[in-house]
């Protein structure tokens, strides 16, 4: 068996490798260096959020929620139709499509508009107490309105936006009344 050769190594008293990193890089030899580990993908980064249109948007929604969108009237014709941003579209949808029962109603027609308010209000302070979950409203179509805009429904839709226990509402559907009602979701008490 032959023995192992060891490489030559000078004495240590070898003035010249005297110094502890000339011995290693004697004892060593050539080396050469490895190439570096790849980085990791950078992520992505998000696309920026457009804060300002967001404010202006927010500001918008509060002010209408408020009444205070005076440029923004209902004509005769117009579905009414909102929904939280908790409320899938999906629920929306279906009490557009009359899925929904209503459990109770209130009839607005030949009613002035602070009566109305009134009305609707005391309405829906009752429902939510009782524990329903859809009622409809009607409030006519407003063929008889004298400005030929309809005043009940403008004076409902405000209302029923301003209101934190109506989670959802949508004009009925044709055989429940169609634009001339609404069936409105409240929220569980």
């Amino acid at each position: 068996m032959a023995k192992r050769q060891r490489p030559d190594t000078p004495p240590p008293d070898d003035p010249s490798l005297v110094d502890d990193a000339a011995l290693f890089r004697a004892a060593i030899g050539n080396v050469r260096e490895l190439p570096g580990a790849p980085l990791p993908p950078a992520r992505p980064r998000p696309r920026p959020r457009a804060r300002m249109a967001e404010q202006d948007e927010a500001q918008a929604r509060e002010d209408f929620r408020l009444g205070r969108g005076e440029g923004f009237m209902l004509d005769r014709g117009d579905a009414l139709s909102y929904r939280r941003d908790q409320v899938p579209p999906r629920t929306l949808r279906r009490l557009s499509q009359g899925q929904y029962a209503a459990q109770d109603e209130l009839d607005l027609h030949h009613s002035d508009a602070a009566t109305a308010e009134t009305m609707l209000r005391r309405f829906l302070a009752e429902a939510r107490d009782a524990g329903f979950g859809c009622v409809r409203v009607v409030h006519g179509k407003g063929l008889n309105s004298s400005d030929s805009l309809p005043v009940l429904k403008n004076v409902v839709d405000r209302i029923l936006r301003q209101r934190a226990d109506v989670l959802a509402f949508h004009s009925a559907p044709a055989a429940q009344g169609g634009t001339g009602a609404v069936l409105v979701l409240l929220a569980k008490r």
